[in-house]
């Protein structure tokens, strides 16, 4: 027992390694975890006391545990099942694709990555390339049940709604967004997964993806988590506030217990003197496809350029950027007013409160007075008048500048006829009308509901 025993020095070498592995894991590897935990746990809590809604815990939760969680849940499995029976694959191929599906989907919220980069990038970004107002915020907001799960529903007219809006509401919770295919590349993905947002396949028609994702929502909504949709399932390519397509919404109704925690929706209406994206979205309108065609190097060399503008103090931006928040519907109380065909009265009715509360901006006001073809400056300016009267009349949320008509006038016309879309006669140039009409599409919508209105009230 006390004689030396003679081993290889690699051996030894071996020996001592997993002495130290067994060590570290046993022994030293928790005590550094217990450390870091107990100080992101203060930082959380600390984080928490200054947000009007705190994280919940299961956006905190382990990425690996919500996979099992879901891929295990009693409404998945039966999916699974049915999705075994109806295609005739054996039970485990079912369920590895529906796990799969899980993975694809939940997403791996990291705190530091949120409050600690994305807001600050969001906020250096929106002020970078806008001038960013508040539209409007209905009072309402302020006395939403706190154990309420809060949804955003927004137009959805450019990739930078999603900037915007983290930055606009980094103080009352973290959001979470469902985002379509276009992010699933690396690394983005694993920037914008870390970030809380959820990916879905728009187009897909796989019953067994559908069941899955509409379990996760239906699970994140139970919970509580904050949320941000567009209903459109799509950027806008005419420029205003398209019907709302069923899939998110259906689930959250679907999933809702009446029982359980009330869901909140709130309406946000986006709207930008400069969509960045508006050739694109024309051009597509043009095409009558959804396939959109930019050039990654052209976008590229876009931002380069204008970033370079910015440092030689050229780059004074692209207008003003503004969203209003409309009032909050309880869905319990929507619900019990309309239990015939809920999720169509639902989309209809949020899409209807989005639209009254798009800010109306500079470039678009200007726009819309432009398709009377004024022959003048002065005409134009009366145009103004009237379209600004018709929207005070009607309750729009009219951010202009406080200057006046004729300040709002000059604002909105400069940038015009500097891209070359109107000519010092205020002519449309050649090609440009789609992009004219793009700009003035919300107003032309928001006085056309105004009318639709008032022609109710009458009746």
């Amino acid at each position: 027992m006390t004689q030396p025993v003679a081993v290889p020095f690699w051996l030894l070498l071996l020996i001592l390694a997993f002495a130290a592995i067994t060590f570290a894991s046993h022994f030293l590897f928790p005590s550094v975890r217990w450390f870091f935990r107990k100080r992101a746990e203060k930082a959380l809590a600390q984080l928490n006391a200054r947000l009007d809604r705190p994280i919940e815990l299961f956006k905190l939760a382990r990425r690996q545990d919500m996979i099992v969680r879901l891929s295990y849940d009693p409404r998945v499995l039966e999916a699974v099942a049915d999705h075994a029976a109806e295609t005739g694959v054996p039970g485990s191929v079912a369920f590895e694709e529906a796990r799969a599906y899980a993975r694809e989907i939940v997403p791996g919220f990291s705190t530091t990555l949120y409050f600690g980069f994305a807001i600050r990038l969001a906020r250096w970004l929106s002020r970078l390339v806008y001038r960013v107002r508040i539209g409007k915020v209905d009072a309402a907001l302020g006395y939403i049940d706190p154990k309420a799960a809060v949804i955003f529903v927004m137009n959805h007219r450019s990739n930078m709604d999603y900037v915007l809006i983290t930055w606009l509401v980094a103080n009352r919770s973290a959001i979470s967004y469902a985002v379509g295919e276009w992010a699933r590349v690396w690394p983005l993905s694993r920037l914008i997964r870390a970030m809380g947002a959820y990916f879905i396949r728009r187009s897909s028609r796989n019953t067994l993806y559908r069941r899955v994702l509409a379990r996760y929502v239906q699970m994140a909504t139970a919970e509580g988590m904050t949320q941000a949709i567009f209903p459109e399932g799509g950027l806008s390519l005419d420029g205003r506030v398209g019907t709302a397509k069923m899939g998110l919404l259906s689930y959250i109704v679907q999933g809702y217990e009446p029982a359980g925690r009330d869901v909140v929706f709130v309406p946000v209406g986006l709207a930008y003197d400069r969509v960045l994206e508006d050739r694109i979205l024309t051009d597509a309108a043009a095409a009558g496809s959804r396939r959109f065609r930019g050039k990654p190097l052209a976008i590229l060399g876009f931002a380069l350029r204008n970033l370079w503008r910015k440092l030689c103090g050229r780059f004074k931006g692209f207008g003003t950027a503004a969203a209003g928040f409309g009032p909050p519907v309880s869905l319990r109380a929507f619900l019990a007013a309309t239990p015939d065909s809920p999720t169509e009265a639902l989309g209809a009715h949020l899409m209807a409160e989005i639209e009254k509360v798009v800010p109306v901006l500079s470039v678009p006001l200007v726009a819309a007075a432009l398709q009377e073809a004024p022959a003048d400056r002065a005409a134009l300016l009366a145009a103004i008048t009237r379209l600004t009267d018709a929207l005070q009349a009607g309750g729009a949320v009219l951010k202009l500048p406080p200057q006046g008509l004729q300040a709002a006038l000059t604002e909105g016309l400069e940038p015009l006829v500097k891209r070359g879309l109107i000519g010092e006669d205020l002519r449309p140039s050649p090609g440009s009308q789609p992009l004219l009409a793009f700009y003035a599409a919300p107003v032309q919508q928001r006085l056309a509901q105004i009318s639709q209105d008032a022609a109710t009230r009458r009746t």
